[in-house]
């Protein structure tokens, strides 16, 4: 079965729509992601880029995330609501925040990364795999 994601900004200014499925679900726990969104984590859902359409114009901003990644994030200039995030050293992958999903229970977190930087009273899922950092890739 072929769920579809679909979703935006709070005002319904920016709206995205998603053909493909994901290519990973996590929460990440590096102080970037704290930072930015005022809490122990941030939900993330990897979807590769060819298959996310944009539609609205989004407001940027850049800063290098905790192993030196260039990551640009974008929110509703009108309401502030963050939507979504890029690397443009990986122009083919689009991070989506689940929150932003019209249908916000299709996510389905399996990682936890950054727990190196996590603060002791964010309490993610136990039972998910756990990465001090960042998890190798295949």
């Amino acid at each position: 079965m072929t769920l579809s994601y679909c979703g935006g900004c709070a005002c319904g200014a920016l709206r995205y729509e998603v053909t493909g499925q994901p290519v990973a679900m996590l929460h990440c726990q590096c102080r970037q992601c704290q930072r930015e969104s005022g809490t122990g984590h941030q939900s993330h859902m990897v979807f590769m880029a060819a298959n996310v359409t944009v539609s609205g114009n989004a407001s940027e901003w850049d800063l290098t995330g905790d192993g030196g990644t260039l990551k640009r994030r974008a929110f509703c200039p009108t309401c502030g609501s963050p939507v979504f995030m890029t690397f443009p050293n990986a122009p083919d992958i689009v991070i989506l925040r689940p929150a932003s999903l019209d249908e916000p229970q299709l996510f389905t977190p399996a990682m936890v990364t950054w727990t190196d930087a996590a603060q002791p009273w964010d309490h993610v899922d136990s039972a998910l795999v756990h990465h001090a950092r960042m998890p190798p890739r295949d």
